[in-house]
């Protein structure tokens, strides 16, 4: 149980010094940056981001690592979240994938008020509630998102990681690395761990348009006059007429 704890430690403490975009996620193709990072937050603060079904006031979900990217507009807002979910026993992980596995049912972001009102980061006064961009005036409730689209990352101790990359095979929304390399990783700087998440990112499912400035491929013209070939006489439509009338 000790080892569970230093384990889940050491990653929150790696994923802290995650950008408030996740690694390897690209910009938005349009509109504000609008990611934050929820989990984990700061070191002496209390009241973050989790993730429940409509109507419970129990049943929370507290990933290790909770990103936020919010969409919509102030009459229609929703969230897309990705997760990331240290996992040091097996039972852990079916624990946490049943969490966040397709359902029927709905799953919300709660927001609390003291986190949005707090500053995004040390050195950038903004506060979170106007980096969402669905906020018009500071919030004087919580803010209860409904969940769009879910990423979930787990990491897995190296055993575990390579029975389950063996013999298993993830969901779309599921990705799998070493616990060590989320230990390990400073930052998010990792390139394999980077190019990992971005297949996490949605716009990896899109065809990206050419960069601004590259060259685009010529299209040929249409011949506004194109050249008529005559019709054989047997394919026309009055042919038949034409034979019952001298006939």
């Amino acid at each position: 149980m000790r080892a569970r704890m230093v384990l889940d430690a050491l990653v929150r403490t790696s994923l802290r010094r995650w950008p408030q975009r996740p690694p390897g996620f690209r910009e938005p193709r349009k509109g504000p940056d609008s990611w934050l990072r929820g989990r984990p937050g700061d070191e002496h603060g209390m009241c973050h981001p989790y993730l429940r079904f409509p109507g419970s006031d129990r049943m929370r979900t507290l990933p290790d690592g909770l990103w936020l990217h919010f969409n919509g507009t102030p009459a229609d807002p929703f969230v897309d979240i990705f997760a990331v979910e240290a996992c040091s026993t097996l039972a852990n992980l079916l624990d946490k994938r049943f969490r966040f596995a397709p359902s029927t049912q709905s799953l919300l972001a709660v927001c609390p008020v003291p986190w949005l009102l707090a500053p995004v980061q040390p050195g950038d006064p903004t506060p979170r509630w106007q980096v969402t961009g669905i906020l018009r005036y500071p919030p004087v409730q919580a803010l209860i998102l409904p969940v769009r689209d879910v990423r979930v990352l787990y990491g897995l101790k190296m055993d575990h990681y390579a029975g389950f990359a063996a013999t298993q095979t993830p969901h779309p929304h599921e990705y799998f690395a070493p616990m060590e390399r989320l230990i390990t990783d400073g930052g998010g700087v990792d390139p394999k761990l980077r190019e990992l998440l971005a297949r996490a990112n949605p716009r990896a499912n899109f065809l990206e348009e050419e960069a601004e400035g590259a060259p685009v491929p010529a299209v040929p013209a249409r011949n506004p006059f194109p050249v008529r070939r005559p019709v054989p006489l047997w394919l026309s439509p009055c042919a038949g007429t034409r034979a019952a009338a001298a006939g």
